[in-house]
């Protein structure tokens, strides 16, 4: 019951990291990157369907993005899209091919990315201090009706502590790594 506890907790805790992973993967960097435009939807034959589904996204270089639209008749939906989106990117359309071109970040485009960086961080440790919580509460529940002893509470609540504290180092490694791609030049 407690390898229970201890299992859901660590399931529930490596998804808050994966989470924040995906979440951030998406911040414009200066960089470009296909998980940039992952999120965009495209209105096709009467459904919203993502970008990845009418089109080929590839890394022209550094600082730009090629979208080819699979049918000819997409590329104005997908400028569209794209323009609608929270990117704050103009696509250029030459034929039937869209180049989206990244321009540098400012300084303080940097800091404030930083500063939301750090912040869907904490997020992601709060969640997984609620985790925590939940588990504690598991636990004490099980001690109040007497199915595990003081020793084995006080035991499972330190093995809960140092999953806690293992998957904070891995949010804070995640934040750490972001702001650095987002420092660098």
């Amino acid at each position: 019951m407690l390898n229970q506890i201890k299992q859901d907790a660590q399931t529930r805790m490596s998804k808050s990291v994966e989470a924040l992973r995906h979440e951030l993967q998406r911040l414009r960097t200066g960089r470009a990157s296909t998980a940039l435009v992952e999120h965009v939807k495209v209105p096709y034959y009467g459904s919203e369907v993502p970008l990845s589904q009418v089109a080929n996204v590839v890394v022209a270089d550094a600082r730009s993005l090629t979208i080819t639209p699979w049918e000819k008749s997409m590329v104005a939906p997908i400028e569209k899209a794209i323009l609608a989106s929270d990117l704050g990117l103009t696509p250029n359309t030459a034929g039937t091919t869209i180049r989206l071109n990244l321009p540098p970040l400012t300084e303080e485009r940097r800091k404030e990315l930083a500063r939301h960086v750090a912040h869907e961080g904490e997020n992601a440790k709060v969640a997984i201090r609620n985790i925590r919580r939940d588990a504690m509460h598991h636990v004490k529940e099980l001690l109040k009706q007497k199915k595990i002893s003081e020793d084995e509470e006080r035991h499972a609540e330190d093995e809960v502590q140092k999953l806690t504290d293992r998957f904070v180092k891995d949010v804070d490694a995640v934040v750490k790594a972001k702001e650095d791609e987002l420092m660098a030049l």
